[in-house]
């Protein structure tokens, strides 16, 4: 296992700046997303990485090998792509073992580490077929055994999901976090897809503009963003702005529109002073229905437009004029029951300050 280190990496395409300054430091065998919009400077970052892409400025170290200038090929990189790059006029077997017989290595130990990659993705009895005689998931099993029969010292995958269906990705999220943590693989991974991030990584970054805006662990991304950018992309937020009344050890009083909140900070090493504006942000399914006022963050108001989904509702929830996303569990307020007004409460842990 290795560490990767990016040290101050810049890289521009023209007047286009699409890696500003960028340090990072990604630990031995930990699987590492990188997350955010369509040209945020993840691919690009991943591409340096990579060796497809020479930075303008700034340095990477595989373990204690600085890499910068490497070619790709001699980095020890696996690489998994969006389009699973396949050879159609190959076998399973003969796209797999290609890398190993670019190395020359002798045959009998090729056919012993073909078998044995496409053993471990579960593709052990189709070495012979072709990639058009396979599933799209199977296709990305192939392309993952291909990375991982040159035994790489990183692994880089760019999207590798983004073309399979919905119970595809499911499926293939799980097996891709086995393999990587089998081969005990320091792994970067690219994606926008938020679910895929939350529910597989170790660690993330959301990436916007080149820069990274909040580094961390799913759990603390997504509970703990630092800005509004962050807790706008990942996973959904009603964000209510407010003047700061008063604050300290992490904690911030808000006067807002709907009335006074006591939230957490979402980053505690910028506290707002009295009379900052801020924005508090709440996850929809933070919010409590119910019938009874409570003494803290209590917001009164009524359904509006519902959607039941079974184990769960959606709701449209008004309040003086703002109109608030509510998530409720094994739902009651659905149908007659949105008649009337209700009390929607949070918890301070679960309301969000957020400078800026």
């Amino acid at each position: 296992m290795i560490s990767i280190q990016i040290k101050k990496l810049t890289k521009r395409f023209g007047s286009i700046v699409a890696l500003q300054n960028l340090d990072l430091t990604i630990n031995p065998g930990e699987l590492f997303f990188l997350l955010g919009p369509s040209g945020c400077g993840k691919t690009t970052l991943l591409r340096c990485l990579a060796g497809f892409c020479k930075p303008d400025e700034g340095r990477i170290w595989f373990g204690e090998e600085e890499v910068t200038q490497l070619a790709a090929h001699r980095r020890k990189a696996g690489m998994v792509f969006q389009s699973y790059a396949l050879w159609p006029h190959l076998t399973v077997a003969q796209n797999v073992s290609f890398g190993l017989e670019e190395r020359r290595l002798p045959r009998d130990e090729i056919r012993r580490r073909t078998a044995a990659a496409l053993e471990a993705v579960h593709m052990g009895g189709f070495l012979e077929r072709k990639p058009n005689q396979l599933s799209g998931g199977q296709q990305q099993r192939v392309a993952l055994a291909r990375a991982l029969v040159v035994r790489p010292r990183c692994l880089l995958l760019d999207e590798p999901l983004s073309n399979l269906d919905a119970r595809l990705r499911l499926e293939m999220r799980g097996e891709i976090r086995r393999v990587c943590k089998e081969f005990q693989l320091t792994t970067v991974y690219v994606t926008h897809d938020q679910k895929e991030a939350l529910s597989i990584a170790d660690r993330m970054a959301i990436m916007d503009g080149g820069r990274i805006l909040q580094i961390g662990a799913p759990r603390e991304v997504y509970r703990r963003p630092g800005c509004r950018k962050v807790a706008g992309f990942v996973g959904e937020a009603d964000f209510i702005p407010g003047k700061v009344v008063s604050g300290g050890a992490g904690r911030a009083v808000v006067e807002t529109a709907l009335g006074r909140i006591d939230g957490t900070l979402g980053d505690p090493t910028l506290p707002p002073k009295a009379g900052d504006e801020v924005t508090v942000s709440i996850r929809p399914e933070c919010w409590v229905l119910g019938g009874e006022k409570k003494a803290q963050n209590c917001i009164e108001g009524v359904i509006g437009h519902a959607v039941y989904l079974g184990e769960m509702a959606q709701y449209d929830f008004v309040c003086a004029g703002v109109t608030l996303k509510i998530v409720e569990l094994n739902p009651r307020f659905v149908g007659p029951t949105t008649e009337g007004r209700l009390q929607a409460s949070v918890e301070p842990e679960d309301a969000v300050v957020l400078v800026g």
